[in-house]
């Protein structure tokens, strides 16, 4: 029974480490005319969400990653009112980047959700047991047959796209947008440390901060 539970147990351990939840940057785009070296001094971080207590978390996330690199990073909940399932309005929106002196803002968006299940058949494999020198123990010789049962197992992939405007321009222009996958997420707060981690020292390797 020990080797039983020995080998399920190994098998288990394989398909955590397969399946292990990760962020991965799916692509990256960079502004050619956009000046190599320009620092900005306050950025805004921003996450578009009608959920209000996720996408306050986010922000507060992506500011503490932001300020990492020297910046003055605000998060939006600090600064726009934003009710759960408004509307923000856009001349609001405006008026808080000028008065608040934000030259750059970092926003990120849910693209698309995936989920992917996928049938895995039940399979026989045999445990061999010691040779003892009794008659039970040579019993134990005949190697029992142990069935692993069917099941069905649920990915999940969160793809979100995240961009790094300069609000220099009238309307603001787009310096850098990456796009992130997030594999079977079990915690927010881990998912959305990982990403803002993975995108903010993406930009950083791509010298837009």
């Amino acid at each position: 029974m020990n080797r039983k539970v020995l080998a399920i147990a190994i098998i288990l351990a394989a398909v955590s480490l397969v399946f292990s939840k990760s962020t991965k940057l799916v692509m990256s785009w960079k502004n050619p005319k956009y000046a190599t070296g320009h620092k900005f001094h306050r950025v805004l971080a921003m996450g578009l969400s009608d959920k209000t207590a996720i996408r306050a978390d986010f922000e507060d996330a992506l500011a503490a990653q932001l300020a990492q690199t020297g910046v003055e990073a605000i998060p939006a909940n600090t600064i726009l009112l934003r009710p759960q399932s408004t509307t923000l309005d856009l001349n609001y929106l405006k008026t808080q980047v000028r008065e608040n002196r934000i030259d750059a803002v970092v926003v990120s968006r849910l693209i698309k959700v995936e989920r992917n299940v996928t049938y895995i058949p039940g399979q026989t494999y045999v445990v061999p047991f010691p040779y003892y020198n009794t008659f039970y123990g040579y019993y134990g010789v005949v190697y029992p047959v142990v069935y692993s049962p069917d099941y069905l197992r649920e990915e999940k992939k969160v793809r979100i796209e995240t961009n790094l405007y300069a609000t220099s321009a009238p309307d603001g222009e787009l310096v850098w947008t990456g796009v992130t996958d997030t594999f079977n997420p079990s915690n927010v707060h881990k998912a959305i440390n990982g990403l803002v981690k993975l995108v903010v020292k993406q930009m950083q390797s791509e010298e837009v901060l």
